[in-house]
């Protein structure tokens, strides 16, 4: 018995190692300069890199657009180009130069937005952040299982939608549980083979209705006998362009990627602008690329594939060139190019893996808002996993099912990129920019409330996972609330010098809320706390004050200053919360000196559970007890630990 228990405390040990292998600690700081260099490449490169995202789309896109449009779906297309290459590129080109260390357009409003608003913004979007990439994950995975099924070579017995989805996700887990690297080379390989082969299908359209030129004429005469006039293809159009917003995505993760665009020689830190400017060429080219794709999709399933093949269960629902590849190149082209689909789909989900494993790293750790085990790979990799399981099974691995979903997670993040643009230009007073991408995020929030309103279930999903990003944050903060929360510890001279001088007696601090600042309020404080305290009358003090300046903050550099007030020496410093600072400055006054500091207060008139409050959203609250409980936790070994003392009223 004994043996098996020894084994089995062996095995969960291996276990743990493994699961936790790799743990780092997190990037911390808006626009946070990176901590580590990672290889750059050209910006054409790491286009592909984000293209595996972007361009892998066209795998669905037509098929979606033309079940939702119709015969409409060239001209919705057309509409849905032009909000492209004048919306969210102008946009996003922006972004690259406010945000060049890849922090993207959340980064931006966390920085305009300040305080817990701020931090609950971002809360809010990473949850539409999880939803989006998470919707990529099962939406292209399902997508790749169509492909497969679809294929004349695949055997009838096995269309298992479900299953063959499930094991897709299972091997991208898999992956990412051995450890995934970048592999930009890769992404180069299957972006040009999947633009090129579809470009022989879109080209092999062409040449279709150039001989048969009576499919234009067949779906000119079907587009104006379902509608009368312009006007009313542009509103049938409008009502139907937010089913297209699937063609948006890959801007986000075009912003993301831009620590691996390769710069100028004389670029710097502060100022990569040749970094920017290859961003830029990245994000232009891969729009343009885009929109000749899907606009020219669009033209030619349109026009060569029946209405009804689009419906779902038909062959050309959710893969629309692969239904022209295998109808007009034959099946071994068309076999060649489910493949070059299939892998460009499935390794598009291994981008957005590698997105969902550098959000948590990348926002929460600096809020507090992050457990320990949040720093590992591997068990991140093991709940986004069994998440995928579920939202596939949910939808039964439907393409069409799911778009609405993934819709809903790129609207909300393009959206609120157009907000951050459009504050951002205020702020710096350019009326011009301020009403275009005004009218930039008013378009897309009208995108993204139709979809709402038509496929709620977007939003639901959505919502559930901004519930457990909450959740686990503020159990987090609650959690991680007593810990020393200080980077580092900046004293200056007239500081060092205050100490120096204490340290030739014992060391006394006072704890003060500075009111007036005055000579006065000193004298009092001083008189009350040795009247108050087993302080002995004539040992000299110092006081001790902290400032909150953003309690929604976690952590930072605690720099502490030297003041003389009259006779009074004060070391006054700012941090989110006082009884961490003043922890943090004990133990480091006891280490600089070798002496055991004594820190006095006085009690407070709080309830417990309003100071509890207090402390955890306002970093103030029951000071004493807390500053003792964070030594208590900071020190184990009570005869080293600073002194705390509390004088009744």
């Amino acid at each position: 018995m004994a043996s098996s228990q020894t084994y089995s405390r062996w095995a969960r040990s291996k276990f743990r190692r493994w699961l936790l292998e790799g743990s780092q600690k997190p990037t911390e700081g808006f626009y946070q300069q990176e901590k580590t260099q990672h290889p750059t490449h050209p910006w054409w490169r790491v286009m592909c890199l984000t293209g595996v995202d972007y361009f892998s789309s066209l795998g669905y896109q037509p098929s979606i657009a033309a079940l939702a449009a119709g015969v409409l779906s060239p001209i919705a297309t057309l509409m849905l180009v032009l909000l492209t290459l004048f919306g969210a590129l102008p946009m996003y080109r922006r972004v690259a130069g406010e945000s060049p260390h890849g922090d993207g357009s959340i980064s931006m409003l966390e920085r305009l937005l300040e305080g817990w608003t701020g931090k609950f913004v971002v809360l809010v979007l990473l949850g539409f952040v999880a939803t989006g990439f998470v919707i990529t994950i099962t939406l292209s995975a399902a997508d790749a299982t169509a492909h497969i099924i679809e294929n004349p070579l695949w055997p009838t017995s096995l269309d298992l939608p479900v299953p063959i989805t499930l094991v897709l996700i299972g091997l991208l887990g898999a992956v990412f549980l051995k450890g995934f690297k970048e592999a930009i080379g890769i992404a180069v390989v299957l972006v040009v083979v999947y633009i090129g082969l579809s470009l022989v299908v879109v080209i092999t359209g062409f040449v279709q209705i150039a001989q048969h030129p009576e499919v234009f004429g067949n779906w000119s005469v079907s587009l104006h006998s379902s509608y009368t006039s312009i006007s009313q293809m542009l509103l049938v159009t409008l009502l139907v362009f937010p089913q297209l917003a699937l063609g948006l995505s890959g801007f986000e993760t075009g912003v993301v990627v831009m620590p691996l665009v390769k710069g100028d020689p004389d670029d710097t830190p502060d100022h990569p602008k040749g970094r920017i400017r290859n961003s830029r060429k990245l994000l232009t080219g891969a729009a343009l690329i885009m929109s000749v794709m899907l606009l020219t999709s669009a033209v030619v399933t349109t026009l060569l594939i029946p209405a009804q093949a689009f419906q779902e269960g038909g062959e050309a629902n959710g893969r629309a060139l692969a239904y022209l590849a295998h109808t007009y190149l034959g099946n071994a082209f068309g076999t060649a190019y489910d493949l070059s689909t299939i892998t460009i789909l499935w390794f598009a989900g291994a981008s957005a893996m590698a997105g969902l494993l550098n959000i948590v790293p990348r926002y929460l750790p600096r809020y507090g808002m992050a457990p320990d085990w949040a720093r590992a790979t591997r068990p991140l990799v093991l709940i986004y996993t069994a998440i995928c399981f579920a939202v596939t099974l949910v939808f039964r691995a439907s393409v069409d099912a799911q778009a609405a979903a993934y819709a809903t997670g790129v609207l909300v993040l393009m959206g609120s990129a157009a907000v951050a643009v459009t504050l951002s230009a205020l702020y710096k007073r350019q009326a011009g920019a301020v009403f275009w991408f005004g009218l930039v995020s008013l378009i897309f929030f009208y995108t993204l409330i139709v979809n709402v309103l038509k496929h709620p279930s977007g939003l639901q999903i959505a919502s559930l996972f901004i519930l457990g990003v909450v959740v686990i944050s503020v159990i987090s903060r609650i959690f991680r609330s007593t810990e020393l929360r200080v980077d580092r510890i900046e004293v200056d001279a007239d500081a060092e010098e205050i100490i120096k001088n204490l340290a030739q007696g014992e060391i006394r601090l006072i704890a003060n809320h500075r009111e007036s600042g005055n000579a006065f309020e000193y004298n009092a404080k001083e008189s009350d706390v040795r009247a108050r305290t087993h302080m002995p009358p004539k040992d000299p003090v110092a006081f001790l004050e902290v400032t909150v300046p953003d309690a929604s903050d976690f952590s930072g550099v605690l720099k502490v200053r030297g003041v003389e007030v009259g006779e009074h020496r004060i070391l006054r410093m700012q941090s989110p919360s006082v009884p961490n600072a003043i922890a943090a400055v004990l133990l480091y006054i006891r280490d600089r000196t070798g002496k055991i500091p004594h820190i006095y207060f006085e009690w407070g008139e709080r309830s417990p559970i309003q100071a509890a409050l207090q402390f955890l959203i306002l970093g103030e609250g029951d000071v004493p007890t807390m500053t003792h409980e964070v030594l208590r936790q900071a020190e184990p070994n009570a005869r080293r630990r600073p002194l705390v003392h509390v004088g009744g009223y």
